[in-house]
């Protein structure tokens, strides 16, 4: 399927089951008078799920954009921050300015709740194509990444290495598997959900009997294969795969043959944010081309933004065979599939 057509159809999906159309608000751009709002606030608070080396990096490349602003980065597994919104929201507790998910169902649910601010991004307003922003303005997907299988190249060879779901369940793999959590990382969740729906359950049932060592972030799985702990990962964030493999580390990326999870990260500024100028401004900017090609090439994540450039190399995505995201159902299913995923690995 086209990358467009997935999109399209689940995030049609999030979009009807997130209540009532509201009237779409103007496009906002960078002016100096945001610019100097956003200064006497002085920070932006920003809760994410991405690689904490590479919010880093873009928090700072912002940084270096509007001297005077600092961002405060909250990095945690996706489930994580979406527990403790709830709980702050919840309380009455107001500390988050902007928020990034690897689990688009977390925008259904904050957009039905009425936690978010519509700020639609000039950028995303003239460039972005329906299936990547919400028709309300609430959200649009900030980064796109993939839930690939990888390999230690060192310990594996290429002609042995796992090229499907499938090959993952021979027993010669058993206590060589490694993969992340559901419970903590909303890649691993919607992984969970798309991987469950197009082969079935019975995968995971099999695949618990693998001895699989089991970590929490989508982030970890990478980095214990190239220790050489677990050769193989089962899931694991594709931009991690991809950045440790420009360091010459040994490791490579499987897409396997059943179809590869396809994860959008949406991110949006929250109703409430204690420094709503500079939410605005944070959020604005990093949707802008020169943002979305930093995030490429610092991160090696996937942008929805036509004007950025993939690097030179990198397979498009249009020659992956890709599973549908469907954020709407993960809304839904997301507490069963948790629950039914610890009844299997119980490690």
């Amino acid at each position: 399927m086209r990358l467009r057509d997935i999109l399209t159809t689940g995030f049609a999906a999030l979009f009807a089951l997130a209540g009532t159309a509201l009237a779409q608000p103007a496009p906002t751009s960078i002016t100096p008078d945001l610019i100097a709002a956003a200064k006497k606030e002085g920070k932006v608070v920003y809760y994410t799920a991405v690689d904490v080396k590479v919010a880093e990096q873009i928090a700072k490349a912002f940084e270096e954009k509007y001297p005077g602003i600092k961002v405060q980065v909250e990095r945690s597994g996706a489930e994580r921050v979406f527990q403790r919104i709830g709980q702050e929201y919840s309380s009455k507790i107001y500390n988050v300015d902007t928020v990034n998910s690897s689990d688009a169902a977390h925008f259904v649910h904050w957009k039905r709740e009425g936690w978010l601010a519509p700020v639609v991004p000039e950028d995303v307003a003239k460039h972005y194509a329906p299936a990547y922003k919400d028709p309300d303005g609430m959200h649009a997907a900030w980064r796109i990444t993939l839930a690939p299988i990888a390999y230690n190249t060192k310990l594996v060879t290429a002609a042995e290495a796992p090229k499907s779901y499938a090959d993952l369940l021979d027993p010669k793999w058993s206590g060589k598997i490694v993969k992340a959590h559901p419970g903590y990382s909303g890649t691993i969740l919607t992984q969970t959900f798309q991987v469950s729906r197009d082969i079935g359950w019975g995968y995971f049932e099999k695949l618990a009997g693998q001895r699989v060592m089991q970590v929490q972030s989508a982030t970890d799985p990478p980095n214990k294969v190239v220790s050489g702990e677990r050769p193989i990962m089962s899931d694991g964030t594709e931009y991690n795969v991809l950045l440790l493999k420009q360091t010459g580390a040994p490791i490579e990326v499987v897409y396997p043959a059943e179809g590869t999870p396809l994860v959008v990260g949406p991110s949006a500024v929250m109703k409430n944010a204690p420094n709503p100028n500079a939410a605005r401004l944070f959020h604005i900017w990093s949707f802008t081309v020169e943002a979305q090609q930093k995030m490429v090439d610092i991160g090696a994540l996937r942008s929805a933004h036509p004007g950025v450039k993939e690097p030179a190399g990198r397979k498009p995505l249009s020659e992956i065979k890709l599973m549908k995201d469907d954020p709407a159902e993960v809304d839904k299913q997301s507490e069963e599939l948790k629950a039914r995923y610890t009844r299997n690995f119980k490690t």
